[in-house]
């Protein structure tokens, strides 16, 4: 059943393929009903894959195959708060490294074309520190990187 407030995500045709990616690399999430065409529409045909549910992250969401028409922009995104490193790493690597792409300050871009920001608890705490000074250092650090590195951010906040 579909949640009453669901994001619907937009693909050319591999809503599915994206889905079972998002459950296989995301704690919590999973890929649920597959619904497929009763009838040909204008970018496919009956029976292809019309819409998946899926969730990522606990956030229930639908993949709409709809074709090239609108394609994702940095305008929506997913941020993903990692606890350390080793996470940050894994999640960040997993997208890039599946035919994503490499953005800066913790944002990516997977194959199909969706944003994620990977940003570790310690940045975001440390950009809203009381001190501005040290909230300055955090963030020009930031600034400098691609995936975010703790032990960056850290020497920033101890300047």
């Amino acid at each position: 059943m579909v949640s009453k407030n669901t994001i619907c995500l937009w693909y050319d045709a591999d809503a599915l393929e994206a889905a079972t990616f998002y459950a296989d690399t995301f704690p919590d999430s999973s890929v649920g009903a597959v619904y497929r065409a009763p009838a040909d529409y204008p970018s496919g045909k009956k029976g292809d894959v019309l819409t998946v549910e899926f969730t990522v992250m606990g956030i229930p969401c639908l993949g709409l195959n709809g074709g090239p028409v609108f394609p994702h922009s940095e305008a929506f995104s997913f941020q993903v708060a990692t606890d350390d490193q080793a996470e940050t790493d894994r999640l960040w690597n997993a997208i890039v490294n599946n035919g994503g792409q490499e953005s800066e300050c913790g944002w990516c871009k997977d194959k199909w074309g969706l944003s994620w920001q990977i940003t570790p608890r310690i940045l975001t705490e440390a950009i809203a520190h009381p001190d501005p000074a040290v909230a300055k250092r955090a963030f020009e650090a930031m600034m400098t990187m691609g995936k975010i590195e703790i032990a960056r951010i850290e020497a920033a906040v101890e300047g």
